[in-house]
């Protein structure tokens, strides 16, 4: 059984937030600056309801802030969200980068340790 550490549950909501090529999308727009939820939906083949889903999912992952001035609600995203997912996938990629050295010293070995063809 897996053992759950602390965060594990914020990496987990930030990368079911980022499955969704449609969040993606989002995410994109918004890393060029804050923008309205009128603006994040236009390029979306979907209704302003569906675009208003997909930014509360974004939101609960912390991904995403947004404030309500008036009748317009502006989101913005929040770059820290990210931050327990780059250390997790730098985690990842540490260990199997150790992996790959490990095998390349050990093939390195066996073709030192091998008799070369034709000589006897």
């Amino acid at each position: 059984m897996l053992k759950h550490r602390s965060g594990a549950d914020s990496i987990d909501r930030v990368f079911h937030a980022l499955a969704d090529p449609s969040r993606r999308v989002i995410v994109e727009q918004l890393s060029r600056g804050p923008a309205s939820v009128s603006e994040l939906a236009r390029p979306l083949p979907m209704s302003l309801p569906a675009v208003v889903q997909h930014i509360q999912v974004l939101e609960t992952s912390g991904l995403v802030r947004s404030e309500k001035v008036g009748r317009v609600r502006t989101c913005e995203i929040v770059p820290a969200a990210l931050r327990p997912v780059e250390q997790w996938i730098s985690a990842r990629r540490a260990n199997w980068e150790r992996r790959v050295d490990r095998l390349g010293d050990y093939l390195a070995e066996s073709d030192d340790e091998s008799p070369r063809a034709g000589t006897r």
